[in-house]
């Protein structure tokens, strides 16, 4: 899973209550696909090291495991962040001192995922017959990428810009046209859907973090279906351990993950016979759910869409770069792809197609038109440079030099003129989120500062902690750096109440 896909999700499971995680770390897939690819290599060292613990382990020995210098103390922070908030692990009071301990749940089901043991099934059940029709994993990813790319090409409206489609692109279900309407991907105007902000977003996204995101808006509107949220996550990252090209029995599953089997059809995730509804098959987006392979074999235009471009000017055949910008604003892109032309379509002027040509110019019309729809000039610049060509890319490290950065990949004037045309419109940009101020000493205000940035939730810190002005921050989330607060209150509160029982032991020694 890759880091954004996994910040998608993280975003969501953090949200549940802890009854919801309770009965979800009773699967062993759950908590091996939780601990494979959602946790950072800190936190996973973390719970190998607690999960045979007999007791909690002391706060202070913790402390002595992370060297004392500010990288390896903020990589701490935000391993223990996370293991809190998917209530992996917890702060507890033991002997009068505090210590971690992971969740009974947690701990048991993983237990049971890394040496085997159970009746618990939880990842999956192969159909003990031969089917009649065979499916091969070839057919599996056409269906596949005929399905993903059906999704894509409604979001980005490429059946109304009069540029021509594939003939053998799948029509997606009414059901997928309200979950990309109800997700924010498309607005309707005119009975016709227009990408929005949201849309673009997720255009500019790898596969892996598209699929993510869609299924999050699932699982949200799962609930006002009537399915149970816990079932659905429990298939998701079930999924994710299935091997490809085999068949699957249908017989073990709950309504709620019977029923799903229709929608993650639509989505391309898994395949089923109409024939035969006792078995289904995991394509390649469902089994790489949990993992970082490709979602989808590299020879396909859709991964041309969202496969970010390697560094190396040296790449083989399989480089995704395609486009060249100019200083004068003209736009070079080497594709054949009527999505890739549908996407480019959206900001800029369409000048001429070739059959593996398309030219283009960035104009001040095409852009506003873009920032009309909710696209950004920062999504534009950066799907400009993620497609950049090899020869962009090459020609940005040739100019590097002496210098131990690279420059830039995209012309200069280029990038600072699409801004421009953005700010006609726009004097000023508003992010919701808590401004914190008051900490305490100028050590409490810089360490707070320095936890919030750990967390990526920093937006800007007002003042050095230097207690002659404000110290001030705003943060986009909360209840990270409430229970921050909670802990350096406590903690605070344990070394008073040492401190009182030294004075107070060396009173009596006095007396004596």
């Amino acid at each position: 899973m890759s880091s954004t896909a996994s910040l998608r999700a993280l975003d969501y499971l953090e949200q549940l209550p802890t009854t919801t995680f309770n009965k979800l770390y009773t699967q062993p897939s759950t908590c091996l696909a939780i601990f494979r690819r959602m946790l950072p290599h800190l936190a996973k060292t973390l719970v190998l090291s607690l999960l045979y613990m007999p007791s909690p382990f002391p706060t202070t020995s913790l402390d002595i495991w992370v060297k004392p210098d500010a990288d390896s103390i903020s990589a701490k922070d935000r391993a223990l962040s996370i293991l809190q908030r998917l209530r992996i692990l917890s702060e507890v009071q033991d002997a009068g001192r505090s210590g971690w301990k992971l969740s009974e749940a947690f701990s048991h089901s993983l237990k049971q995922a890394l040496t085997g043991g159970g009746n618990h099934r939880s990842f999956g059940v192969p159909c003990s017959t031969v089917d009649k029709t065979p499916v091969t994993i070839s057919y599996l990813d056409t269906f596949a990428r005929n399905q993903w790319e059906a999704i894509l090409y409604y979001v980005v409206g490429s059946a109304h810009t009069g540029l021509g489609g594939r003939n053998d692109t799948a029509a997606i279900s009414p059901g997928t046209q309200r979950l990309l309407q109800n997700g924010g991907f498309v607005a309707l105007r005119n009975r016709q859907a227009h990408i929005t902000q949201s849309g673009f977003t997720f255009l500019l996204q790898e596969i892996n973090a598209q699929i993510w995101t869609l299924l999050i808006v699932y699982l949200e509107e799962s609930v006002g279906l009537g399915m149970e949220p816990v079932d659905v996550l429990s298939f998701l990252f079930t999924l994710g351990s299935l091997e490809l090209g085999i068949s699957y029995s249908t017989t073990n599953l709950t309504q709620t993950q019977t029923r799903m089997l229709e929608d993650l059809s639509d989505f391309g995730i898994i395949y089923q016979n109409p024939v035969d509804t006792t078995r289904y098959y995991p394509t390649r987006l469902a089994t790489t759910l949990t993992s970082d392979s490709p979602a989808l074999p590299s020879d396909s235009s859709l991964t041309t869409v969202t496969t970010t471009t390697t560094h190396s000017p040296n790449t083989s055949g399989g480089e995704k770069g395609y486009i060249i910008l100019e200083t004068n604003y003209r736009l070079y892109a080497y594709t054949s792809s009527p999505l890739l032309i549908s996407i480019l379509s959206l900001f800029t002027s369409l000048r001429s197609r070739y059959p593996n040509l398309v030219t283009a110019k960035l104009t001040k019309t095409s852009i506003q038109s873009a920032i009309q729809l909710g696209i950004t000039s920062d999504q534009i610049i950066s799907y400009l440079t993620t497609h950049a060509h090899p020869l962009m890319r090459a020609q940005s490290q040739a100019a590097q030099g002496s210098n131990s950065t690279a420059g830039p990949i995209l012309p200069p004037t280029v990038v600072d003129q699409i801004r421009l045309w953005q700010l006609e419109g726009e004097r000023m940009i508003s992010t919701p989120g808590f401004l914190i101020k008051d900490v305490g000493s100028p050590e409490d205000f810089e360490k707070a500062v320095a936890y919030a940035e750990a967390l990526g939730v920093l937006k800007k810190s007002f003042g050095q902690g230097d207690g002659k002005g404000r110290q001030w921050f705003f943060v986009t989330r909360m209840d990270q750096m409430s229970g921050y607060f909670k802990a350096q209150a406590g903690r605070r509160k344990e070394e008073r109440e040492r401190r009182e029982r030294e004075l107070g032991g060396g009173g009596v020694k006095r007396e004596g």
